[in-house]
């Protein structure tokens, strides 16, 4: 962690100095804005998020609530999203609060008396070497409330509004005017209409305003797919149970009353219950009207027998239907206009892809769609990349939602099917069969599955044998190394804040990086030269790794290699007082993993790994390749000199 860069002040390091645009910010709606996000659930904060590091790009979050999300609805909190909290510098406390779920419990009717159930296996939820975080569960609310208190402590001090519902947008498609999309807000207090009405003029509108989403309407994208024909109760109670799994993630099927789902949360005592209702036995309860806590817990007893769940207290519990369905795009510009016309308005999470709660991805997969666009927008909105870079959210997410939908159709299909009875070939599915699929479609539900297609952004794969352990168009997968300057241990994707910034990760080849044989040694004279891409792309005035930071990790031991013989590009001088940043170079950890190991380096040649500002990798390049790397960063940024 750094700061102190422009000047030592007393107080909490992590809140930021006030940008001089925050005193002049107006105390009602402005005219006009860079940004207005709709909706602050999981998307419009993440979104929101990233670009409060930008206080200079004006934003504007609104929501039709009266105020903040105060208990939650999702809870699953998969590994890659941990990775991107990171970013924010807000995974320690979320991993330090929440549930871990180390393993699952399957259960399913017992062979000898089918009226009750047993356990059937217990699995390990992530596999090893996965992420160097845990798939955790924690209320849907706590994360929105820390991502609300990064935004306070950013320089931008970007809260939301609240009590304005969006009931209109409209594009001049002219291209005649900075601002072209005009937002109109009704007044809302206690969810009722005020009267007023206001309107904002953005140059760009994100829609992340949930399954009955406004802005969707407004630009003529429309949710299709599965019609919604499996309900399901969801329950957060404090209870006691003789059930011996209640503290673990459990899976159960009984043989024709039903199947449950638990969820332990946070705290030590809290557990989230998914009950699915019978469409026959349960059939008044599917008249939401009908349905109460204490008939829901009811059913869970039904599907636990022979055991039994007391539950002393509800904390939150609701009714909701399974249905899978899909925007075809996710901005405004029609599929034919590509070529012609830049998008102005997106949309983001539950209003662009719904699906089921089983299998812990909708918060998540919302999140990262947020996570994809917050940092294109940015580098539109601040002149550094080509306002093209902003086609490519919609290609992107909707491919990822699009596997999200194929996966859920089928986990809640195998999940929601009776259970055949054991070695039978009856109806239904196999229990043994969907503890299987589970596993298998591990690294899906860990978040670290998904691999964005070649673009503008994402290279081929003809140099992938070089780093084999960083799939181009994947995550970059951290892998434990010691910073040489101060010896300290850490973890390598974590140099990566949420800063908008591309990373290019050197690893160096075999030979001594101070002899004149070093490729890599050249690589990094090169890119401290005034012909590189950092000195192209860098705005003048900008600290020297603003759009490029470049880190080098050596094959030689921390101990081995002086930091004054270090190439200067690793050495930067940033901040007012040219302060020389120590922290760009690393060796490996022998202690916890060779990284060039564990990531399959070619040791003898090393290479580069580009990594986007998503930490989604770009490109992996030789170390000689100077003009590979040049081109490929001018294809996607601007030249800033």
């Amino acid at each position: 962690m750094q700061f102190y860069l422009d000047g030592y002040r007393p107080g909490d390091p992590l809140v930021e100095e006030p940008h001089p645009s925050v005193a002049d910010r107006p105390e009602g709606l402005p005219d006009e804005a860079d940004v207005v996000i709709v909706g602050t659930g999981p998307a419009g904060l993440v979104l929101a998020a990233q670009l409060a590091a930008f206080p200079e790009i004006r934003t504007v979050v609104v929501d039709r609530r009266d105020g903040p999300l105060l208990v939650g609805q999702a809870d699953g909190v998969a590994c890659r999203t941990v990775e991107m909290f990171e970013a924010f510098r807000l995974a320690d406390q979320l991993v330090a609060e929440a549930y871990w779920v180390n393993e699952v419990a399957f259960w399913r009717p017992d062979p000898a008396d089918r009226t009750r159930i047993t356990r059937t296996g217990r699995v390990q939820d992530v596999e090893d070497g996965l992420s160097e975080f845990p798939h955790v569960i924690v209320n849907q609310a706590r994360m929105q409330a820390w991502l609300r208190e990064h935004m306070t402590r950013s320089a931008g001090r970007l809260a939301p509004r609240y009590g304005l519902h969006a009931t209109d947008v409209a594009v001049d498609p002219t291209g005649g005017s900075d601002h072209p999309v005009t937002l109109t807000l009704q007044h809302l207090r206690g969810g009722e209409a005020t009267g007023e009405v206001s309107t904002i003029r953005a140059r760009y509108v994100v829609g992340c305003d949930g399954a009955r989403s406004s802005i969707r309407t407004a630009i003529g994208r429309e949710l299709v797919g599965d019609p919604m024909n499996s309900s399901w109760g969801v329950m957060d109670v404090l209870a006691v149970t003789d059930f011996p799994d209640i503290r673990l993630k459990a899976a159960i099927h009984s043989a024709n009353q039903g199947n449950l789902l638990i969820i332990p949360r946070e705290g030590g005592y809290l557990v989230r219950l998914y009950i699915e209702l019978d469409a026959v036995a349960d059939r008044e309860l599917h008249e939401r009207r009908a349905v109460t806590p204490e008939k829901l817990a009811a059913v869970a007893n039904r599907i636990l027998h022979p055991y039994s769940i007391d539950v002393k207290d509800v904390g939150w519990w609701s009714v909701y239907d399974i249905g899978q369905r899909l925007c075809d795009r996710f901005d405004d510009v029609p599929a034919d206009e590509v070529t012609t016309r830049l998008p102005h308005v997106f949309i983001a999470g539950d209003a662009c892809h719904t699906h089921s709660a089983k299998a812990g991805q909708g918060m998540n997969v919302s999140m990262a769609d947020a996570w994809n666009l917050g940092w294109k927008l940015a580098a539109v909105l601040r002149g550094t990349a080509r306002p093209e870079l902003l086609h490519t959210y919609s290609a992107e997410r909707q491919a990822v939602a699009q596997e999200l939908i194929d996966f859920d159709r089928e986990f809640a299909r195998m999940f929601s099917a009776p259970p055949t009875e054991e070695g039978g070939d009856g109806e239904g599915v196999d229990p043994a069969e969907f503890q299987r699929y589970f596993v298998q479609q591990g690294r899906f539900t860990a978040g670290v599955a998904t691999r964005y297609a070649p673009s503008m952004i994402t290279g081929g794969t003809e140099h992938q044998p070089l780093a084999e352990g960083y799939p181009v168009g994947m995550r970059f997968h951290s892998a434990p190394v010691i910073r040489i300057a101060d010896a300290k241990p850490l973890q390598l994707g974590h140099v990566a804040r949420a800063d908008g910034a591309w990373r290019l990760y050197v690893f160096a080849d075999a030979a001594d990086p101070t002899s004149p044989g070093s490729r890599a040694r050249a690589l990094l004279e090169h890119l401290g030269s005034a012909a590189s891409p950092v000195a192209r792309h860098t705005p003048v005035g900008a600290d020297p790794d603003a759009v490029l930071d470049v880190r080098g990790i050596f094959q030689q031991g921390h101990r081995d290699l002086a930091v004054d013989r270090l190439p200067p590009v690793l050495l930067p001088r940033k901040g007012r007082f040219g302060l020389v940043d120590h922290e760009k170079a690393f060796s490996p950890d022998p202690g916890a993993g060779d990284v060039f190991a564990m990531r399959g380096i070619d040791r003898e040649r090393g290479c580069m790994v580009l990594v986007r500002p998503d930490q989604h990798v770009a490109a992996v390049l030789p170390l000689d390749d100077h003009d590979g790397l040049a081109g490929f960063l001018s294809g996607v940024l601007v030249d800033a000199r």
